[in-house]
């Protein structure tokens, strides 16, 4: 065989084989290979997302707090659109042509091919017979959702709120996508995660008529969506609506906690607002308008943001503080006149002098002057007793966030050494110089939470768990699984104790307060506080827990502007702990209940003591 033929039978098998690869590749491309089929249908599939519904928010009483109602988003695909009747779609759905023109026009800026929100938050009644007519306008379609419900009305800052979410959150969690809402404040922010749940994916064949003709493949490759997981929460919702109701027309927060367990059984902000007003379409207009109160401050949560001296309500830590570093015994006695009752005078006439159960009980400033004096004198120089104080202090929760899952909350202030050494010099200030911390007053600042868990503290002798709002959550079997909080030991022996809670006792059943708070068959353990204020007036704090032995409820409240803490701290927290415990308010202080919520105290500037 010459040459050339060899060459033509090598040229000829070259040209089988390429010509059996292009068969080949055709056979898979148009009969195995189902993906170019997609590509080659696009125009007539439909990727449609399935929003699960948001987990459901119970009280302690698996009363519901937050739930789902239903709600639909216009959507559209603007390569698929064509021209429609604008006025009539507008009618529809209740936008203006402008509003209209604009969602389409950043719908086109995000992306031609993939949807994007035209009309968000449809109700069950506009979506109706919009669902007859979206035939008429190719390009356009209806996925569903839901909208949060608040049956209460109350606890909005707690409970948060749900928004859209930013590009920012987009880029930094690939679940959500433009026009997806997540948890912005409060317990949905906080537990965003558990109560979003999964999405789900189906594909739709559609006509040219925008009309859905079935499942796409049979559905093969569709995704179910999981529902979020169900939160249940250590919140009473009656005594939570009481307690906001009780604080109509004030300013303040009231937080009140379970001691042996750490759950926070009511956590007030006043003034406060509906939830209800920032679901839905006006949204965006409720919002602004809340935001933009700035006397007011609705959304701001007092209960962990709001910052205040603690008043006399902190001498119950600086009595337990003495006690535990020997610096006094519960019998030494202060006296409220004469030298002894210098810097720091006495605004009470009573008994003098005074052992710690009777100074607990007067609030004496003089005899805690001279208490704190001789504990930071009793360490070898003034800045180790500050020190040692410190350090005590920050064991019981002050000065740190205690621990609560809203992430709003703050720390407070408890000074350092080093601010004094800065502020008057090295070896330049002692016990006298900082005298204001003896009755809660200078430069300390706490929160209401940190107030009421220092109240739960002392119920429980010397420890605390974490304050936390949600007890369990409910995982994808639907079973609800405990949370673990920590338990926190103060330090100080548990014997010590036993003297604070006889004052606090005694606070309740030996002076004016036993007669506007009384419960039948509960001892009450109490502390009044009246915090000075160099804006106006004085602010009104009270600290308390109930019954003396296994405590049930341990209760701060603090209210802005009030004057004394007996004159309206105390009264509330008194019907607060009596609804809790009982369930209902006794008939002899029905007037006492109609006064509180009666009383107006925005508009105070200063309160007559």
């Amino acid at each position: 065989m010459d040459t050339f033929s060899k060459r033509k039978y090598i040229i000829a098998g070259i040209m089988l084989g390429v010509a059996a690869i292009f068969v080949l590749r055709l056979f898979t491309i148009q009969i195995t290979n189902k993906t170019y089929k997609q590509f080659a249908t696009r125009n007539v599939l439909r990727k449609v997302i399935t929003f699960p519904a948001r987990g459901l928010i119970y009280d302690r009483n698996n009363a519901l707090m937050v739930y789902n109602k239903a709600a639909y988003d216009l959507m559209i695909i603007p390569r698929e659109a064509k021209a429609f009747d604008t006025t009539e779609l507008c009618g529809i759905v209740q936008l203006d042509r402008i509003e209209l023109r604009d969602a389409i026009k950043k719908a086109k800026q995000f992306s031609y091919y993939k949807p994007s929100i035209v009309a968000g938050q449809i109700s069950p009644e506009i979506y109706a017979p919009l669902q007859e007519k979206l035939y008429k306008y190719p390009g356009f379609f209806v996925q569903s959702r839901t909208l949060r419900e608040y049956p209460s009305k109350s606890a909005a800052q707690v409970l948060g709120f749900v928004g859209e979410v930013n590009q920012s959150l987009i880029e930094k969690d690939k679940y959500y996508r433009s026009g997806d809402y997540i948890g912005v404040t409060g317990l949905e922010k906080a537990y965003e995660n558990e109560l979003r749940g999964i999405k789900g994916v189906n594909n739709y064949m559609v006509d040219v008529h925008n009309r859905i003709k079935g499942k796409y493949n049979d559905g093969i490759t569709d995704t179910t969506a999981i529902l979020g997981q169900n939160l249940l929460t250590g919140l009473d919702a009656d005594v939570q609506a009481y307690a906001e109701l009780l604080m109509t027309n004030k300013r303040g927060a009231i937080v009140a906690i379970e001691p042996a367990t750490g759950e926070i059984i009511v956590m007030v902000s006043a003034p406060s607002y509906d939830p209800n007003l920032l679901v839905g379409r006006q949204r965006s207009t409720n919002y602004g308008v809340l935001v933009s109160d700035s006397i007011n401050k609705p959304m701001w949560n007092r209960a962990i943001i709001g910052t205040f001296p603690p008043g006399s309500t902190f001498k119950l830590v600086n009595a337990l503080i003495a006690l535990q570093e020997h610096s006094i015994t519960p019998f030494d006695r202060f006296s409220c006149s004469g030298q002894a009752s210098s810097p720091i005078k006495c605004t009470h006439n009573h008994v003098s002098p005074l052992a710690m159960r009777e100074g607990i009980r007067e609030s004496c400033n003089s005899y805690f002057w001279n208490l704190f004096r001789s504990m930071i004198n009793h360490a070898p120089s003034p800045a180790e007793g500050f020190q040692i104080w410190r350090d005590h202090v920050m064991d019981f929760g002050f000065g740190q966030k205690v621990g609560t899952e809203l992430s709003s909350e703050v720390k407070g202030n408890i000074p350092e050494v080093a601010y004094y050494d800065k502020y008057f010099g090295q070896k330049k200030w002692n016990s006298m110089t900082i005298r204001s911390l003896s009755i809660g007053q200078g430069e300390i600042t706490v929160t209401p939470i940190q107030l009421a868990n220092m109240v739960a503290t002392i119920a429980n002798r010397g420890y605390y768990i974490t304050p936390h709002l949600v007890k369990s959550i409910q995982d994808t079997n639907r079973v609800y699984r405990e949370l673990k909080y920590d338990k926190k030991e103060t330090g100080i022996n548990p014997e010590y104790y036993s003297i604070v809670i006889e004052g606090m006792q005694a606070v309740l059943e030996e002076t004016r307060l036993s007669q506007s708070i009384r419960i039948d068959s509960v001892i009450i353990c109490g502390k009044t506080g009246t915090v000075q204020n160099p804006h106006g007036a004085d602010h009104s704090a009270f600290v308390a827990f109930a019954p003396r032995d296994n405590p049930k409820i341990a209760i701060a409240v603090f209210i802005q502007n009030a004057g004394f803490g007996a004159t309206y701290a105390a009264p509330i927290a008194g019907l607060i702990m009596e609804k809790y415990l009982n369930d209902s308010i006794s008939t002899s202080r029905k007037e006492l209940e109609q006064r509180m919520i009666e009383t107006d105290l925005l508009n105070v500037i200063q309160v007559k003591k």
